[in-house]
């Protein structure tokens, strides 16, 4: 009788731990309603810690653990750049479409646009906002198309030319953050072009003498996820 029940003990606690279990894993792959379609959360990454050391190495791995998405809903991978050394990088659907690899990242801020029904690449490109010529990156965010989905990420210095007319272009994406971007601050941000209310796909971290991790820049920063496709 004493073997028996404790066996059962045994068994009841094996079931409540796979409960414990399901139910994390449910809360990490649900989702959360909000405006305009964006529902899911991404998860925020700090690609190194406090004592690392910059590298411009890249892994094999570039875009980070392979990611399944559900059909109406596209993977992403993105992360800045750090300091000046290490460019910006943006995937989608586990494939890197902007990056050292591809030589197509650079300083300001970098860019993706995505087909927002099929997640096809339309245009990648990067715009040096910090002493180039910004009209050709305000020409292209005025003739985004509706439905379109829109990945960006600093490197180096993407704030000093970004004027109000930028800002404000950018803020209409779904942006919470472009009108507080600073000197050597690093971004990043998901947004989709005729979308309503603000985007929760979006990081921001200040450039502090205090706190950077580099000298004279923050540590990178990133975001991975599932991000909707757009819904008429």
């Amino acid at each position: 009788m004493k073997l028996a029940a404790r066996r059962g003990s045994v068994v009841l606690w094996l079931m409540a731990v796979a409960c414990v279990i399901v139910v994390v894993v449910y809360l990490q792959q649900s989702n959360v309603s909000s405006e305009g379609g964006w529902h899911k959360l991404p998860k925020l990454i700090n690609f190194f810690p406090r004592e690392a050391k910059i590298s411009s190495k890249r892994s094999a791995g570039v875009c980070g653990t392979p990611r399944e998405c559900p059909a109406h809903e596209i993977s992403f991978y993105i992360h800045s750049g750090a300091a000046n050394v290490v460019p910006a990088a943006i995937c989608v659907q586990n494939k890197l479409v902007l990056g050292t690899a591809l030589n197509n990242a650079g300083g300001g801020i970098n860019i993706v646009i995505l087909n927002g029904k099929t997640g096809e690449v339309l245009k990648t490109d990067h715009y040096d906002t910090y002493s180039g010529d910004v009209k050709p990156f305000i020409e292209l965010l005025k003739s985004i198309e509706t439905g379109s989905i829109v990945i960006m990420a600093s490197y180096d210095e993407a704030s000093t030319k970004l004027n109000d007319e930028l800002k404000n272009l950018i803020a209409e994406l779904g942006s919470s953050h472009i009108h507080s971007l600073g000197y050597r601050d690093n971004w990043v941000f998901i947004g989709g072009k005729g979308v309503t209310g603000k985007s929760t796909f979006e990081k921001h971290m200040k450039s502090d003498s205090a706190t950077n991790k580099y000298d004279g820049w923050p540590e990178m920063i990133g975001l991975e996820g599932c991000v909707p496709k757009y819904l008429e």
